[in-house]
């Protein structure tokens, strides 16, 4: 059974059917019961899947929680799409930290193109009253091959959504300008992209590799959207909103652990009065805390106005208690599942055995490939092996009884679960072989060889001026590197460069073959070497293995 299947065995209980028949209308409560481990975030995702139209809502009240949240979804849902919106990590209105500010603003993006259909969000992102939204509708910006826009003009625009203009783009919300040529690296794009202008017309649009500064691959649309806090509104024509007033109105909003919120948000709301004043006391500039955020009961009656599904506690069980005897935390919910946590298994494989061949079929949640094959060898050890081992990380196991019992890995063995979020935004090296060169040295260009490097020069280039490396070559032939191209040129090396009277290299000829054949035999000397090493590498294996020796699983690999 895979990950997407737990949907419709939560979808099959009697208490799923009553809960959409019940399901609250605006400004109406409905308490939910009964939903161990990482079913309701199951039940979240069955609920979206069976309301095609409808935004659901999360409000959890930590960060920590809503990326649990977001993981479990993640790994639940293929079809629905998924976003978190966090609140800043300070109390200012500049996010200063680059995924956390290309979240929101993705977020909000996607949520404005009606592209969100769950979210995850906190206590303090409601809270929170920002430009960013209605910044969106003036500030985002289509571009593709074939418009016409003026450069200055392009560039002015960068500069007031919050883009920092910089000689050579290496991280995100950056821009450079050489000539008629436009780095940006914005919000949403998964890669940089380059513009190339002739007079005002967009005559290219790449993608680019950040630490090479090569081009990738075609871009068919650069969508260019504002930095969080740092949109210039000069006018003060652009309101500040919250994040529920962007919601539709019949959105069900979801209060885990039956929350309502409300004390998280004083929290908040003191806290930001506690760091406003630190910033006065420094002589610091600061924004008041009625500009960034709305006060606690103005917000808690502003959630009100929604359909709202309060998820209480999952049932506990006590200490030496089977599955089955567990204790209900608060009060009685409206609708009960019959969801309850698994079996304590504590690294005791006996435990695992005997319950994956109890009759319930059983799923066995692995966080990769490498934790399942050694879970397999181990079940095996005792007979053949029953339960589903499954690629796929839940927060939580829990049993659908006489459905399906869901264990994770690391309950199992008692570890703790990591949530793995990948780095959205790439960040370029530096590119200072320019500034360590001068006029005379030696360089190698990838496709033209050795040649003298003669210092930067502007030239003209389709209606523009662009800045060019110049690199002499063998009868005085001279080649034009334009600086997004500088990733082709390394300063020569050799192993005589540590002598004082190390003979000069012989230039190469521009257009030449004795390049390209260099190149050729050293390729193929390559492979060679490779290939011995291998070989090589195969003879002393089969001269050490034991006699009579028969590879496990672990050897294959």
């Amino acid at each position: 059974m895979g990950l997407p299947r737990l949907l419709d065995a939560v979808e099959a209980l009697p208490a799923f059917a009553r809960v959409l028949r019940a399901l609250p209308g605006p400004g109406a409560s409905l308490r939910i019961g009964g939903l161990a481990g990482s079913s309701d975030a199951v039940f979240v995702a069955a609920l979206a899947r069976a309301m095609p139209q409808r935004l659901v809502v999360v409000v959890a009240d930590q960060v920590s929680e809503a990326e649990r949240w977001l993981a479990d979804l993640q790994a639940l849902v293929d079809d629905v799409p998924v976003a978190l919106y966090p609140p800043r990590e300070g109390f200012g209105e500049i996010e200063p930290h680059a995924e956390v500010a290309g979240e929101r603003v993705e977020t909000l993006e996607q949520l404005g193109q009606s592209g969100v259909r769950l979210l995850l969000t906190t206590a303090r992102a409601v809270l929170e009253q920002t430009l960013l939204p209605r910044a969106l509708a003036g500030a985002r910006l289509e571009v593709r091959k074939g418009d016409v826009r003026r450069p200055e003009e392009l560039a002015a625009h960068l500069e007031s959504i919050g883009f920092e203009r910089v000689t050579m783009v290496e991280d995100v919300a950056q821009f450079s300008v050489r000539g008629g040529i436009f780095d940006i690296y914005s919000f949403g794009m998964a890669e940089p992209v380059r513009l190339e202008f002739w007079g005002d017309d967009i005559v290219e649009l790449r993608h680019f590799d950040l630490n090479t500064q090569r081009s990738t691959r075609d871009a068919e649309l650069a969508l260019i959207l504002p930095v969080d806090g740092r949109v210039q509104d000069a006018s003060g024509s652009i309101e500040r909103v919250t994040l529920p007033e962007l919601w539709p109105p019949d959105a069900i909003v979801i209060m885990p652990n039956g929350s309502t919120v409300l004390p998280e948000l004083v929290r908040t709301w003191d806290e930001a009065e506690h760091h406003i004043e630190l910033a006065r006391r420094r002589g610091e500039p600061f924004v008041s805390r009625a500009s960034l955020f709305v006060p606690p009961p103005l917000m808690a009656s502003r959630l009100a106005r929604f359909g709202t599904l309060r998820l209480a506690p999952p049932p506990q069980r006590a200490a030496g208690a089977s599955s089955a005897d567990v204790q209900p935390a608060g009060p009685d919910p409206d609708i009960a599942f019959p969801i309850r946590p698994p079996e304590t298994i504590s690294r005791d494989l006996r435990v695992l055995r005997r319950l994956q061949r109890d009759g319930l079929h059983t799923v066995i949640l692995c966080d990769n490939a490498g934790q399942a094959e050694r879970l397999d060898e181990l079940l095996a050890e005792d007979g053949p092996i029953v339960a589903s081992l499954t690629i796929g990380v839940l927060g939580g196991g829990f049993i659908v009884p006489n459905v399906v019992r869901v264990l994770t890995d690391h309950e199992i063995f008692r570890r703790d679960r990591r949530l793995r979020r990948t780095r959205k935004y790439t960040t370029g090296s530096a590119l200072d072989a320019l500034g360590a060169l001068k006029a005379g040295d030696y360089v190698v260009h990838l496709e033209h060889g050795i040649g003298i490097y003669r210092g930067i020069e502007k030239i003209f280039f389709r209606e523009s001026t662009i800045e060019a490396v110049v690199i002499e070559y063998e009868g005085g032939d001279r080649l034009n590197v334009p600086l997004y191209r500088i990733d082709q040129i390394e300063r020569y090396r050799s192993a005589h460069d540590v002598s004082a009277d190390a003979p000069a290299p012989r230039l190469h000829k521009l257009g030449g073959n004795r390049w390209k054949q260099q190149r050729e035999k050293t390729r193929i000397a390559i492979l060679e070497m490779t290939q011995e090493l291998l070989d090589l590498y195969a003879r002393r294996k089969i001269s050490t293995r034991p006699p009579h020796a028969v590879d496990g699983a672990w050897q294959r690999q």
